[in-house]
């Protein structure tokens, strides 16, 4: 790791910043972001550097960049050599995706094929991808193992689907690439400094972010969708994963495809395992907080599951990872981000 050159697609964003810092206090050699900005902020690029001290702040780079602007991308490539590259870039909103499919297919198809593109060229093999549980689509049953039968129900969920098509193929087609597909539950949490959290813009997607959003009154309620599931309340249940977890667990695969160079393309599941509601979610971040969180009961949304959680198992046998935060450490460090943080990166609407 210590000599590792490393391209981070996406980094400014949620995901991608605490990986950064995970990534530096690693020791990787040198660390560089491109980001199109679209959903992220520079802001949280500083606070990465703040947070991992000059001496490794001095290994981290950062290019506004697009990838579905092929020529940037090659001259990129061109200019500089990396060992692997993590890429994390993609539109992911599920709503979005299916109002606006054709910019969710243009930008995350795109994009990953002149990512690829480039890298083949350029001699740079090793990739580490941002999939999702959404490829697993409606689970017959859990835990999810790997070996699960593959199928999306949204154009954001075929997009990671499609990616991951893509690079088997890419595999079967020329076996010098490594290839590791992570395939993230739900990411929650922020960095126990406070300083690093999900940020997300317009409408959040996912139930945290609406969470805090009340928790800090810029929102009046929370809405639960569906109380009528066969779970433990009648709520969904999901498999909710520290960030910082998270963040490692792309360490652990960035070790794993540096050492392993007939790795092939594998797909691991980061999760913790465990299944939690939403309305056992919500009391947890009552409990952190100190505070009744308001919430109304609304129908079930179209294409939203019982459960889905994972087994992760064969993450913690080939990459040496497991989750180790719980829902209450999730729910701490969430609410030291936005009781400091109430507005995300940004300032307040005047």
């Amino acid at each position: 790791m210590d000599s590792a050159r490393v391209l981070v697609t996406g980094g400014a964003g949620y995901i991608g910043t605490h990986t950064l810092v995970s990534l530096l206090d690693a020791g990787a050699a040198y660390v560089l972001v491109v980001d199109s900005l679209a959903n992220s902020s520079d802001v949280a690029l500083e606070r990465v550097k703040e947070l991992v001290g000059a001496e490794k702040a001095a290994r981290l780079d950062f290019a506004k960049l697009d990838l579905v602007e092929a020529d940037k991308v090659d001259a990129l490539f061109a200019a500089q050599k990396f060992d692997a590259v993590i890429h994390f870039a993609g539109l992911k909103a599920v709503g979005e995706s299916v109002a606006k499919t054709l910019m969710y297919y243009n930008n995350n198809l795109v994009g990953t094929l002149n990512l690829l593109a480039s890298m083949g060229k350029h001699g740079c093999k090793r990739l580490i991808f941002s999939s999702s549980a959404t490829v697993y689509g409606d689970p017959a049953s859990v835990p999810i193992t790997e070996a699960f039968p593959l199928k999306a129900t949204n154009p954001y969920g075929r997009t990671k689907l499609f990616i991951e098509e893509m690079l088997r193929d890419l595999h079967v087609s020329d076996a010098s690439w490594t290839l590791i597909l992570l395939r993230y539950f739900n990411p929650v949490g922020a960095h126990p400094s406070g300083r690093l959290g999900e940020d997300p813009a317009g409408i959040p997607n996912n139930l945290m972010p609406f969470v805090q959003q009340v928790a800090v009154g810029r929102r009046p309620h929370l809405t639960v969708y569906g109380s009528d599931y066969a779970t433990v309340d009648g709520t969904g249940v999901r498999d909710y994963l520290h960030v910082m977890d998270l963040a490692e667990g792309h360490v652990a695969a960035l070790r794993k495809a540096l050492s392993t160079p007939a790795l092939g393309c594998v797909a691991y599941n980061l999760g913790t395992g465990k299944g939690t509601s939403v309305l056992e979610m919500v009391a947890a971040f009552e409990k952190a907080t100190g505070q009744a969180l308001p919430h109304v009961m609304a129908p079930r949304r179209p294409g939203d599951i019982a459960a889905c959680y994972a087994a992760p198992d064969l993450a913690a046998a080939e990459l040496g990872w497991r989750a180790v935060r719980d829902v209450d450490e999730m729910c701490r460090d969430q609410w030291a981000w936005a009781s400091a943080n109430p507005f995300g990166y940004g300032a307040p609407p005047v």
